[in-house]
């Protein structure tokens, strides 16, 4: 299905909203504004396999583009608004865009982003002028009203957020179908699980460039329901949306839920919250005592599910399950779960490993890069993929993650999860944020730091730094301990929650050690 299944019935119905501003576009507007968006293209040259970048902020005409690409044949590469003209211009030329939208809030990034690629000629922008950018609602309004009767399936070509190196483009196989024709995997593993269907307001505050927003977006209209969107995360703003929209679906990470729950009480209870039927998280682990409390608060509607951008599989668990098997990210439902060693022996439960899905073909491909694509395939089994999280299955079928593969640290011959000891300082009511990674060590190889973000007021000293240590010994094992703490002002987290260690342990590996 996709919007355009439901102007016959409901066309004034908003498809989204903006909440901070109440602009919304109902399924009439968004099915032909996303036709004439759709034939624009096509009459500017781009054929199916094209990519039209999408360089904005939250914006309710998101889902215009997106919707063009989808009943064009052509991906949508949305780019991340938060990075550097630099990195925004590696990812315009490396995914070889045709076309790039931009919002006009962005003005600065989008004309240092395109002088990376100079090539790139045909770029639009709306919300205001760009110097150097044509108007968008020009290019729309040139576009037929007209639905062609070939309407190809596109796709999002997505990047990774880079936690460890260069993003990486994530190119799925162009489903061989028309945009209404049924058979979407994301609308059948997630639409039906969750039990989405014209009834369901959803509301996501995270950024739209990033995979699970958008694509449950997709997910919600093609069903009928409506999407809630927002500038951005406010712990306060989200009660209240919840409590005025009565939303019945809302999307987290586990940041999102811990900003929440330190929210004074009185804010906490101020809100009507019962709307929720699905409360739905992922893209970061959970710590266990954060879910514990986010379910005695909102009830047993949580619902997590483990996947990546590369969408190679997906596990999900349920509130009732995981307090069953707390601490685990549920079964798989798309794909069969295999761990395996580095060398690709798979592993009885309760030992760790490589998580690899088993599916019928390679769903996706590292854009330009044979070697990551050669690499997140099992060694004897093309059709294994891993994403490289390592964790474990219990007896039951159930995983259990321990961290990524390249944030492990090896002291002393000695594996270390550093998800294991954030899960535990995230409690430490001095703490606001926290990372936790390997920095070399001439006796062990690998040390472990602590990168920690305070509470405003709390004192950056070694009082402090001992309370944290005293804090942590009866929780995690001598040899987990770390060698260093080290305060910082901020530490990066992608939209997702995820943290981008990479910038980290290149800061700290030159950086003297300044406690014990």
């Amino acid at each position: 299905m996709y919007p355009g299944a439901h102007i016959s019935t409901s066309p004034d119905k908003p498809a989204v909203t903006l909440v901070d501003t109440g602009v919304t576009l109902t399924y009439a507007q968004l099915e032909e504004r996303s036709t004439r968006l759709s034939n624009a293209f096509r009459d500017a040259g781009l054929a199916p396999g094209d990519v039209v970048a999408l360089l904005s902020t939250n914006d309710v005409r998101v889902f215009e583009v997106y919707w063009a690409c989808l009943r064009t044949g052509l991906y949508l590469t949305p780019v991340n608004f938060h990075l550097t003209a630099a990195e925004a211009g590696y990812i315009l030329a490396d995914c070889g865009a045709s076309a790039l939208v931009v919002s006009a809030d962005l003005a600065e990034l989008a004309r240092g982003a395109v002088a990376e690629v100079p090539q790139l000629t045909k770029r639009f922008a709306y919300g205001g002028e760009v110097a150097g950018f044509r108007a968008y609602e020009a290019l729309v309004a040139s576009g037929s009203p007209e639905a062609p009767a070939d309407q190809p399936r596109g796709a999002d070509m997505l990047y990774s957020s880079g936690t460890t190196g260069r993003p990486k483009g994530i190119k799925p196989l162009l489903p061989q179908r028309q945009v209404g024709s049924p058979g979407d995997p994301y609308v059948g593993a997630f639409g039906t699980t969750y039990e989405m269907n014209a009834d369901t307001v959803y509301f996501s505050p995270a950024p739209l460039y990033h995979a699970a927003p958008l694509r449950f977006g997709m997910i919600v209209q093609a069903l009928g329901g409506t999407v809630l969107i927002s500038r951005g995360f406010d712990a306060a703003q989200c009660l209240r949306v919840i409590d005025d929209f009565s939303v019945t679906h809302s999307q987290w990470v586990p940041t999102h839920f811990v900003r929440m729950l330190r929210l004074p009480e009185e804010i906490r209870q101020a809100y009507d919250l019962s709307s929720q039927r699905y409360v739905i998280h992922a893209a970061a682990p959970c710590p266990v005592e954060v879910k514990h409390q986010m379910v005695e608060w909102f009830g047993p509607v949580l619902h997590e599910y483990y996947s990546s951008t590369e969408a190679n599989g997906i596990t999900m668990i349920s509130t009732a399950e995981w307090l069953a098997r707390p601490g685990s990210v549920g079964t798989a439902t798309l794909g069969v779960l295999h761990i395996c060693t580095d060398d690709g022996q798979e592993v009885p439960p309760g030992e760790p490993g490589l998580v690899y899905f088993e599916r019928d073909e390679m769903p996706f491909a590292y854009h330009r890069d044979p070697e990551k694509t050669a690499a997140a395939r099992h060694p004897s089994h093309p059709t294994w993929s891993t994403c490289g999280d390592i964790g474990h299955l219990d007896s039951d079928g159930y995983l259990y993650l321990r961290d990524r593969q390249a944030f492990t640290i090896i002291s002393g011959g000695v594996n270390i999860y550093p998800q294991e000891i954030e899960d535990c300082l995230t409690l430490h009511p001095a703490v606001f944020d926290v990372a936790v990674l390997g920095v070399p060590d001439a006796d062990f190889g690998e040390s472990v730091l602590a990168a920690i973000q305070l509470n405003p007021n709390e004192p950056a000293d070694d009082s402090t730094r001992g309370a944290l240590l005293a804090y942590l010994r009866p929780r995690i094992a001598g040899y987990k301990m770390p060698r260093r703490i080290e305060f910082v002002q901020c530490l990066p987290r992608s939209a997702a929650g995820k943290l981008t260690k990479g910038a980290l342990r290149q800061q700290f590996s030159s950086v003297e050690r300044t406690s014990s």
